[in-house]
């Protein structure tokens, strides 16, 4: 599971993640409470919920697609989702990340 500070302006209400999702993931998106739950490309299960004004996300591989066109495109579906949901880039995302691991 990782966690994904959101970006000021950013709000962690449910609603806009679900909308940002069905934006990233033009597939059926099941809900329960407030996690967000589908499958797409590569991962065949990505849970979204928030939690203490935090992203959180837990994905599945599925190890069964060797399909490269197919895993690169769910990678770039994931990041986008990333960058429209906390604000943040990957090279950002990292740098935070990095910065964490260094408090620990």
């Amino acid at each position: 599971m990782q966690q994904y500070k959101l970006k000021r302006g950013f709000k962690p209400e449910p609603e806009r993640i679900y909308q940002v999702m069905q934006e990233c993931f033009p597939v059926e998106i099941s809900r329960n409470g407030d996690r967000f739950e589908t499958s797409y490309g590569a991962m065949s299960k990505i849970t979204v919920w928030v939690e203490n004004k935090k992203l959180c996300v837990d994905t599945v591989s599925d190890v069964t697609v060797k399909d490269d066109d197919t895993i690169l495109q769910t990678n770039k579906a994931y990041r986008d989702f990333l960058l429209k949901a906390t604000g943040y880039t990957a090279k950002e995302r990292l740098k935070m990340a990095k910065k964490e691991v260094g408090k620990a």
